[in-house]
Protein backbone atom coordinates (compact mmCIF):
# COMPACT_ATOMS: atom_id res chain seq x y z
CA UNK A 1 0.00 0.00 0.00
CA UNK A 2 1.41 3.40 -1.01
CA UNK A 3 0.93 6.40 1.25
CA UNK A 4 0.58 9.76 -0.52
CA UNK A 5 1.85 12.60 1.61
CA UNK A 6 0.24 16.03 1.26
CA UNK A 7 2.47 19.09 0.80
CA UNK A 8 0.38 20.75 3.48
CA UNK A 9 2.09 21.19 6.84
CA UNK A 10 -0.32 19.75 9.42
CA UNK A 11 1.22 21.93 12.13
CA UNK A 12 0.07 25.10 10.40
CA UNK A 13 -3.09 26.83 11.51
CA UNK A 14 -4.09 27.70 7.94
CA UNK A 15 -3.70 25.72 4.72
CA UNK A 16 -0.84 27.18 2.66
CA UNK A 17 -0.12 25.53 -0.67
CA UNK A 18 2.37 26.55 -3.37
CA UNK A 19 -0.52 28.14 -5.25
CA UNK A 20 -1.25 30.39 -2.25
CA UNK A 21 2.38 31.48 -2.11
CA UNK A 22 2.41 32.27 -5.83
CA UNK A 23 -0.76 34.35 -5.40
CA UNK A 24 1.00 36.34 -2.66
CA UNK A 25 4.04 36.83 -4.92
CA UNK A 26 1.84 38.05 -7.76
CA UNK A 27 -0.17 40.36 -5.50
CA UNK A 28 2.96 41.97 -4.03
CA UNK A 29 4.44 42.49 -7.48
CA UNK A 30 1.20 43.90 -8.86
CA UNK A 31 0.63 46.28 -5.96
CA UNK A 32 4.19 47.31 -5.03
CA UNK A 33 6.48 46.16 -7.84
CA UNK A 34 8.37 43.96 -5.37
CA UNK A 35 9.61 40.59 -6.61
CA UNK A 36 9.41 38.15 -3.70
CA UNK A 37 12.00 35.36 -3.66
CA UNK A 38 10.85 31.73 -3.66
CA UNK A 39 12.95 31.31 -0.53
CA UNK A 40 10.54 33.55 1.42
CA UNK A 41 7.68 31.04 1.64
CA UNK A 42 8.01 30.39 5.39
CA UNK A 43 8.34 34.11 6.12
CA UNK A 44 5.20 34.85 4.09
CA UNK A 45 3.16 32.27 5.99
CA UNK A 46 4.36 33.50 9.37
CA UNK A 47 3.66 37.17 8.72
CA UNK A 48 0.37 36.87 6.86
CA UNK A 49 -1.08 34.25 9.20
CA UNK A 50 -1.16 37.01 11.83
CA UNK A 51 -3.31 39.17 9.57
CA UNK A 52 -5.65 36.26 8.71
CA UNK A 53 -6.08 35.59 12.43
CA UNK A 54 -6.61 39.28 13.24
CA UNK A 55 -9.33 39.58 10.58
CA UNK A 56 -10.92 36.30 11.71
CA UNK A 57 -10.63 34.77 8.24
CA UNK A 58 -10.01 31.11 7.47
CA UNK A 59 -7.83 31.03 4.35
CA UNK A 60 -5.14 32.82 2.37
CA UNK A 61 -7.49 33.04 -0.59
CA UNK A 62 -10.07 34.95 1.48
CA UNK A 63 -7.34 37.18 2.86
CA UNK A 64 -5.97 38.12 -0.57
CA UNK A 65 -9.52 38.96 -1.63
CA UNK A 66 -9.63 41.50 1.21
CA UNK A 67 -6.20 42.89 0.26
CA UNK A 68 -7.36 43.40 -3.32
CA UNK A 69 -10.36 45.49 -2.25
CA UNK A 70 -9.18 47.26 0.92
CA UNK A 71 -6.59 50.05 0.82
CA UNK A 72 -5.92 49.84 4.61
CA UNK A 73 -5.34 46.08 4.39
CA UNK A 74 -3.14 46.50 1.33
CA UNK A 75 -0.98 48.76 3.47
CA UNK A 76 -0.85 46.08 6.20
CA UNK A 77 0.03 43.47 3.55
CA UNK A 78 2.93 45.51 2.16
CA UNK A 79 4.15 46.41 5.65
CA UNK A 80 4.18 42.74 6.63
CA UNK A 81 6.22 41.62 3.63
CA UNK A 82 8.84 44.35 3.33
CA UNK A 83 12.22 43.94 4.99
CA UNK A 84 13.74 46.89 6.83
CA UNK A 85 17.35 46.05 7.64
CA UNK A 86 19.23 49.26 8.42
CA UNK A 87 21.63 50.91 10.87
CA UNK A 88 23.27 54.28 11.49
CA UNK A 89 26.05 55.06 8.98
CA UNK A 90 25.59 51.73 7.20
CA UNK A 91 28.01 51.55 4.25
CA UNK A 92 30.10 54.40 5.73
CA UNK A 93 31.92 55.27 2.50
CA UNK A 94 28.73 56.94 1.27
CA UNK A 95 28.71 59.33 4.21
CA UNK A 96 32.38 60.16 3.69
CA UNK A 97 31.53 60.93 0.06
CA UNK A 98 28.53 63.01 1.18
CA UNK A 99 30.69 65.12 3.51
CA UNK A 100 33.23 65.69 0.72
CA UNK A 101 30.50 66.60 -1.77
CA UNK A 102 29.04 69.14 0.65
CA UNK A 103 32.48 70.77 0.98
CA UNK A 104 32.86 71.01 -2.78
CA UNK A 105 29.24 71.99 -3.42
CA UNK A 106 27.98 74.27 -0.62
CA UNK A 107 25.07 75.15 -2.91
CA UNK A 108 23.46 71.72 -2.27
CA UNK A 109 19.79 72.21 -1.44
CA UNK A 110 17.95 68.87 -1.66
CA UNK A 111 18.78 65.28 -0.68
CA UNK A 112 16.33 62.41 -1.11
CA UNK A 113 16.64 59.23 0.93
CA UNK A 114 14.35 56.95 -1.08
CA UNK A 115 14.14 53.93 1.24
CA UNK A 116 14.36 55.44 4.69
CA UNK A 117 13.09 52.45 6.69
CA UNK A 118 13.11 53.21 10.45
CA UNK A 119 15.09 56.42 10.00
CA UNK A 120 18.71 55.53 10.72
CA UNK A 121 19.80 56.37 7.17
CA UNK A 122 18.18 59.83 6.83
CA UNK A 123 19.29 60.79 10.34
CA UNK A 124 22.85 59.75 9.43
CA UNK A 125 22.57 62.02 6.38
CA UNK A 126 21.25 64.84 8.59
CA UNK A 127 24.18 64.47 11.01
CA UNK A 128 26.67 64.84 8.15
CA UNK A 129 24.77 67.87 6.80
CA UNK A 130 24.62 69.52 10.24
CA UNK A 131 28.36 68.98 10.71
CA UNK A 132 29.14 70.36 7.24
CA UNK A 133 27.26 73.59 7.95
CA UNK A 134 28.15 73.75 11.64
CA UNK A 135 24.48 74.18 12.47
CA UNK A 136 21.12 72.42 12.57
CA UNK A 137 19.73 75.28 10.51
CA UNK A 138 20.96 74.61 6.99
CA UNK A 139 19.74 75.38 3.45
CA UNK A 140 19.50 71.64 2.76
CA UNK A 141 16.12 69.93 2.58
CA UNK A 142 16.26 66.21 3.42
CA UNK A 143 13.34 64.14 2.13
CA UNK A 144 12.98 60.60 3.48
CA UNK A 145 10.43 58.22 1.97
CA UNK A 146 9.38 54.61 2.37
CA UNK A 147 6.53 52.37 1.27
CA UNK A 148 6.04 51.01 4.81
CA UNK A 149 3.88 53.27 6.99
CA UNK A 150 4.85 51.49 10.24
CA UNK A 151 8.57 52.06 9.84
CA UNK A 152 7.88 55.70 8.97
CA UNK A 153 6.11 56.12 12.31
CA UNK A 154 9.20 54.75 14.08
CA UNK A 155 11.44 57.00 12.00
CA UNK A 156 9.46 60.12 12.89
CA UNK A 157 9.62 59.25 16.60
CA UNK A 158 13.41 58.86 16.39
CA UNK A 159 13.66 56.46 19.36
CA UNK A 160 16.16 53.60 19.17
CA UNK A 161 17.88 51.01 21.39
CA UNK A 162 21.00 52.40 23.06
CA UNK A 163 23.03 49.61 21.41
CA UNK A 164 22.18 50.99 17.96
CA UNK A 165 24.51 53.98 18.44
CA UNK A 166 27.40 52.01 19.98
CA UNK A 167 29.58 52.41 16.87
CA UNK A 168 28.89 56.14 16.53
CA UNK A 169 31.74 58.32 17.90
CA UNK A 170 31.05 59.65 21.41
CA UNK A 171 31.03 63.27 20.23
CA UNK A 172 28.25 62.52 17.76
CA UNK A 173 26.34 60.58 20.40
CA UNK A 174 26.43 63.59 22.73
CA UNK A 175 25.51 66.09 20.04
CA UNK A 176 22.72 64.21 18.28
CA UNK A 177 21.07 61.91 20.85
CA UNK A 178 19.44 62.09 24.26
CA UNK A 179 19.93 59.01 26.44
CA UNK A 180 16.81 57.77 28.16
CA UNK A 181 16.47 57.65 31.93
CA UNK A 182 14.13 55.79 34.26
CA UNK A 183 11.50 53.95 32.22
CA UNK A 184 13.38 54.91 29.02
CA UNK A 185 16.75 53.60 30.16
CA UNK A 186 18.43 51.59 27.42
CA UNK A 187 16.96 53.83 24.72
CA UNK A 188 18.08 56.96 22.90
CA UNK A 189 16.12 59.66 21.10
CA UNK A 190 17.33 61.76 18.20
CA UNK A 191 17.46 65.41 19.29
CA UNK A 192 14.53 67.47 18.03
CA UNK A 193 16.78 69.79 16.01
CA UNK A 194 18.00 66.84 13.94
CA UNK A 195 14.52 65.32 13.58
CA UNK A 196 13.22 68.62 12.23
CA UNK A 197 15.84 68.52 9.47
CA UNK A 198 14.12 65.49 7.90
CA UNK A 199 10.76 65.42 6.14
CA UNK A 200 9.25 61.92 6.12
CA UNK A 201 6.63 60.80 3.61
CA UNK A 202 5.04 57.56 2.38
CA UNK A 203 5.97 56.81 -1.21
CA UNK A 204 5.89 53.79 -3.50
CA UNK A 205 8.74 53.89 -6.03
CA UNK A 206 6.64 52.00 -8.58
CA UNK A 207 3.83 54.59 -8.55
CA UNK A 208 3.37 56.65 -11.72
CA UNK A 209 3.85 59.90 -9.75
CA UNK A 210 6.20 60.70 -6.88
CA UNK A 211 5.60 63.40 -4.30
CA UNK A 212 9.18 64.58 -4.70
CA UNK A 213 10.20 67.46 -6.93
CA UNK A 214 13.53 67.90 -8.68
CA UNK A 215 16.08 69.00 -9.42
CA UNK A 216 17.85 67.05 -6.65
CA UNK A 217 21.47 67.14 -5.56
CA UNK A 218 21.81 63.67 -4.06
CA UNK A 219 19.69 60.53 -4.00
CA UNK A 220 20.29 57.68 -1.56
CA UNK A 221 18.45 54.64 -2.95
CA UNK A 222 20.23 51.76 -1.29
CA UNK A 223 19.33 48.07 -1.13
CA UNK A 224 15.81 48.55 -2.44
CA UNK A 225 16.34 47.97 -6.17
CA UNK A 226 17.21 44.33 -5.43
CA UNK A 227 13.51 43.74 -4.70
CA UNK A 228 12.48 44.84 -8.20
CA UNK A 229 12.77 42.97 -11.49
CA UNK A 230 15.15 44.36 -14.15
CA UNK A 231 12.60 46.42 -16.11
CA UNK A 232 11.35 48.04 -12.88
CA UNK A 233 14.91 48.73 -11.73
CA UNK A 234 15.76 50.48 -15.00
CA UNK A 235 12.53 52.46 -14.97
CA UNK A 236 13.06 53.69 -11.40
CA UNK A 237 16.74 54.45 -12.06
CA UNK A 238 15.91 56.40 -15.22
CA UNK A 239 13.28 58.47 -13.42
CA UNK A 240 15.58 59.19 -10.48
CA UNK A 241 18.58 60.10 -12.62
CA UNK A 242 16.35 62.44 -14.61
CA UNK A 243 15.68 64.35 -11.38
CA UNK A 244 19.36 64.82 -10.52
CA UNK A 245 21.41 67.92 -11.26
CA UNK A 246 24.38 67.32 -13.63
CA UNK A 247 26.80 67.29 -10.67
CA UNK A 248 24.40 65.23 -8.56
CA UNK A 249 25.13 61.87 -6.95
CA UNK A 250 23.20 58.60 -6.84
CA UNK A 251 24.14 56.32 -3.93
CA UNK A 252 23.33 52.65 -4.55
CA UNK A 253 23.41 49.71 -2.15
CA UNK A 254 26.34 47.33 -1.79
CA UNK A 255 24.49 44.58 -3.68
CA UNK A 256 23.42 46.86 -6.56
CA UNK A 257 25.51 47.54 -9.64
CA UNK A 258 24.60 49.96 -12.44
CA UNK A 259 27.97 50.11 -14.21
CA UNK A 260 26.34 48.65 -17.32
CA UNK A 261 23.76 51.47 -17.50
CA UNK A 262 26.19 53.71 -19.36
CA UNK A 263 23.37 55.67 -21.00
CA UNK A 264 22.09 56.73 -17.58
CA UNK A 265 24.97 56.89 -15.09
CA UNK A 266 28.72 56.69 -14.76
CA UNK A 267 30.50 55.38 -11.66
CA UNK A 268 32.45 57.95 -9.62
CA UNK A 269 33.15 55.84 -6.55
CA UNK A 270 32.19 52.62 -4.79
CA UNK A 271 28.46 52.22 -5.60
CA UNK A 272 28.32 55.98 -6.28
CA UNK A 273 27.14 57.28 -9.64
CA UNK A 274 26.72 60.57 -11.50
CA UNK A 275 24.04 61.15 -14.15
CA UNK A 276 24.90 61.10 -17.85
CA UNK A 277 22.98 64.08 -19.28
Amino acid sequence: MTTVLSSRDSTREFAFEKADFHKVQNMLFKKAGIKLSDAKEAMVYSRLARRIRALQLTSFNDYLGVVDKSEPELEQFINALTTNLTSFFREPHHFTALAEHLKQHPEVTTIWCAASSTGEEPYSIAMVVAEAFGSFKTPVKIIASDIDSKVLQKAKAGIYPLASIAKIPVQRQKQFFHKGKGANEGKVKVVDELRHMVQFKKLNLTDAKWDVKGPLDIIFCRNVMIYFDKPTQLNVLQRMVGMLKPAGLYMAGHSENFNMCTNLVRPVGKTIYRPVH
